[in-house]
């Protein structure tokens, strides 16, 4: 059996890990690659802010590749008994391409508008978020260098997060049994 991997891909902020969540309601295992990141910020007593995690994920990509995150994971996932397995977060083609080496990968995209996207994340109170306009254009411009638009436009499902929560999850919640069936 060939583990098919659900890569959930969106600018931050167009609710990635409220499709996750979904994911989990419907017996998925999920794992964040932005967890990867925090947790290397833990192990090497980096605050967690989001420049400073930002910072990291840069320096981690150039030291070890772009496909890095994606590939520390992996190992992880090869234990995983589920066929099907979502990974959120993908933010390049060679995150694609890493997993593809071993499993058959799905994109699913989810679009939001800035406005919308800022309002949220100016929500949401994660240490990383951020705390002005000038902090979420900085992080979207470091999203897109990584190569974040590529993989969105390569997504084999784009969903439109522009809404209720409601409306969404059934969206995402039709995309995912959709895929799984």
């Amino acid at each position: 059996m060939k583990k098919v991997i659900i890569a959930i891909t969106g600018m931050p902020g167009t609710g990635k890990a409220l499709a996750s969540n979904v994911a989990r309601e419907l017996g998925l295992p999920v794992y964040v690659l932005g967890d990867v990141i925090r947790n290397e910020a833990k192990v090497k007593g980096i605050l967690p802010t989001g420049e400073n995690l930002g910072k990291l994920m840069l320096e981690i990509r150039k030291k070890e590749g772009k496909g890095v995150v994606a590939r520390k994971l992996i190992p992880i996932i090869k234990k995983e008994r589920n066929k099907f397995v979502i990974v959120e977060g993908i933010r390049s083609l060679e995150e694609v391409k890493e997993l593809r080496n071993f499993y058959k990968v799905v994109i699913l995209g989810i679009h939001s508008s800035p406005i919308q996207r800022f309002q949220r994340l100016s929500k949401r109170g994660r240490s990383d978020d951020p705390k002005n306009w000038n902090d979420f254009r900085e992080r979207d411009e470091r999203e897109l260098k990584i190569g974040i638009g590529n993989v969105i436009a390569l997504s084999d499902f784009m969903i439109l997060n522009d809404s209720t929560i409601d409306k969404f999850t059934n969206r995402i919640n039709g995309h995912l049994k959709n895929i799984i069936s």
